[in-house]
């Protein structure tokens, strides 16, 4: 029997006080936080899909009309302005001869059989836009012959598409594609007919594309061809943010919505891709599974999640 009883009760009841505020403080610890990721959804598309190959164009018009004085004179009115619609026969200048300036116009008016002596008016032989002015200066003599201003005509733009000449019967078969502007807006065009000229250096042959709607670009503008190189009806889309993958392309997957708060990793298989859009060969997914198509980066599987519009 211990000659200190008392003295190893103490102990004791000590390390059970002990153990127990130790118990209770692990009670009170905050609880390990998880960080959400902020993410925009998308839905899986059904829809035709094409891939495409990219080729460069750039913009010009194929017929203007040069305005030129008929006579010399002096300019007694200017109608027009740089980047002015005008139609044809629209009145652009007015000149008047030097006879009829000699005369002044106070001696021209008080005779009503000369009243139009000397007086000439130009009008536009074509419909388009006033892409350069000359001569905006009223007083100012011009002789006979030399430039006032230059129309573009609106409905002759074109894009000279430089095609390397491995796609030379890709071109061939497709007279259809699409332009694609710097702002991103696209036009529908079709491929009129080859250039004879052939680039030596670069081995790319100039092919004209014509849009098929009027519309009005600066000339030299640089867009981007599409030609349609695969078509698949009825392919399960994604757009291209949805789909990631490893470093060298080989693996891809996607980040799905099991709840309003979990997104999982997903493996797929891709097929035909563009720009914009990804094929989805494998699995099969519903039209109405929520897909991460932003904040989707780095994420791991059953990663939490917060919906932002």
């Amino acid at each position: 029997m211990s000659k200190h009883p008392y003295k190893n009760l103490s102990l004791f009841s000590f390390v059970i006080l002990y153990l127990m505020s130790c118990h209770h403080g692990d009670q009170n610890a905050d609880p390990e936080i998880k960080p959400v990721a902020q993410v925009k959804v998308t839905t899986l598309q059904n829809k035709n899909m094409e891939q495409q190959v990219t080729l460069t164009a750039t913009s010009v018009y194929l017929q203007r009309s040069q305005v030129n004085a008929p006579v010399a004179g002096f300019i007694s009115r200017v109608n027009i302005k740089y980047g002015d619609a005008v139609n044809q026969g629209q009145v652009l200048y007015e000149l008047e001869t030097k006879e009829r300036n000699a005369l002044g116009n106070n001696a021209v008016g008080e005779d009503s059989n000369v009243k139009d002596f000397g007086k000439i008016t130009i009008k536009a032989p074509a419909g388009g836009i006033v892409t350069t002015i000359d001569r905006q200066q009223t007083g100012e003599f011009i002789m006979e012959g030399n430039p006032l201003c230059t129309i573009t005509q609106n409905g002759n733009l074109a894009f000279q598409l430089n095609v390397p000449y491995e796609y030379h019967s890709l071109v061939q078969g497709n007279n259809l594609c699409s332009i694609v502007l710097p702002d991103r807006s696209q036009l529908r065009a079709h491929i009129v007919k080859p250039l004879s000229s052939l680039n030596t250096s670069a081995q790319t042959q100039m092919y004209l594309v014509k849009p098929l709607q009027n519309t009005f670009l600066p000339e030299g503008l640089v867009a981007t061809v599409l030609l349609t190189t695969r078509y698949k009806p009825n392919a399960q889309v994604l757009s291209k943010e949805c789909v990631l993958s490893d470093e060298l392309m080989k693996n891809f997957w996607i980040m799905k919505l099991i709840n309003d708060s979990t997104a999982i990793k997903t493996d797929v298989k891709v097929g035909i891709r563009n720009i914009n859009e990804v094929e989805i060969l494998s699995p099969r997914l519903n039209t109405s599974d929520r897909i991460l198509s932003e904040g989707n980066y780095g994420l791991a599987d059953t990663a939490l999640v917060k919906i932002i519009k």
